[in-house]
């Protein structure tokens, strides 16, 4: 991993308008729980685990965050024309990609962890479930995190339109395709999360009680990880300066 490039990314990502954005998308659930304790309905660990920390945060926030970021790193670079500058260097391109990769990584995981964190407290305070919930989910979404920075990135180098094909994703795919067939979900990177999260936690199926296991839910992520990461590297070995712009 190369530090110049880690501080580089940083300071490109940290401070826009998208970051700005991603603040106000973290507070929500924060905004949400705080509604839903103040009703005084319903079951709180029910609730927070498939509506606000199943739904909202695994299911809009984190593959938001992760695709905010993870097409930002080298897909705004690529169309501005500054990639030039950068893959020029004698820089191994595979280190440019983990580099940048692990900015985006680290960005989306704390956004994300944080607003768990806050919401998934005010929600779950005095329930007997609220440390295994928060470890689960927290453990789920941070290996989420890389899983969705991972795909992103790649589609940021396969295409121009990359945040509205990680968009068609999130929403045609993971939202409506998955529900549909119950088959497609092992291609879907929130029911992997979903499920790596009911896992860790441990909680009883009435709480929470995820479509996929855990075993299936961690090989998925690592494949997920493992043949993006791959492809993405791929790809940018193969690019070539004049593709820049």
């Amino acid at each position: 991993m190369n530090g110049d490039i880690v501080r580089l990314t940083l300071r490109q990502l940290v401070g826009k308008r998208r970051t700005v954005f991603m603040v106000l998308v973290a507070l929500l659930p924060s905004v949400l729980a705080t509604a839903f304790r103040a009703s005084g309905e319903g079951d709180p660990a029910e609730w927070a685990s498939t509506q606000l920390l199943g739904g909202m945060v695994v299911a809009m926030l984190l593959p938001l965050a992760g695709l905010v970021f993870g097409t930002a790193i080298l897909g705004t670079e690529i169309d501005d024309g500054t990639a030039v500058y950068l893959l020029a260097r004698p820089i191994p391109r595979r280190e440019i990609l983990l580099s940048k990769l692990c900015v985006a990584w680290l960005l989306t995981a704390v956004f994300v962890a944080a607003s768990l964190l806050v919401a998934g407290t005010i929600a779950l305070e005095g329930t007997d479930e609220w440390g295994a919930l928060i470890a689960g989910f927290v453990v789920a979404t941070v290996a989420g995190s890389l899983a969705y920075c991972t795909v992103f990135t790649l589609l940021s180098l396969l295409t121009g339109r990359a945040f509205i094909a990680g968009l068609l994703y999130v929403f045609i795919w993971e939202g409506l395709v998955t529900a549909l067939f119950d088959g497609t979900r092992l291609l879907s990177l929130r029911h992997a999360t979903l499920g790596l999260a009911g896992y860790v936690a441990s909680v009883s199926r009435d709480t929470f009680d995820p479509e996929l296991g855990g075993a299936t839910s961690v090989a998925v992520l690592i494949l997920a990880v493992a043949a993006a990461g791959w492809l993405a590297v791929v790809k940018l070995q193969r690019f070539e300066i004049g593709e820049s712009g």
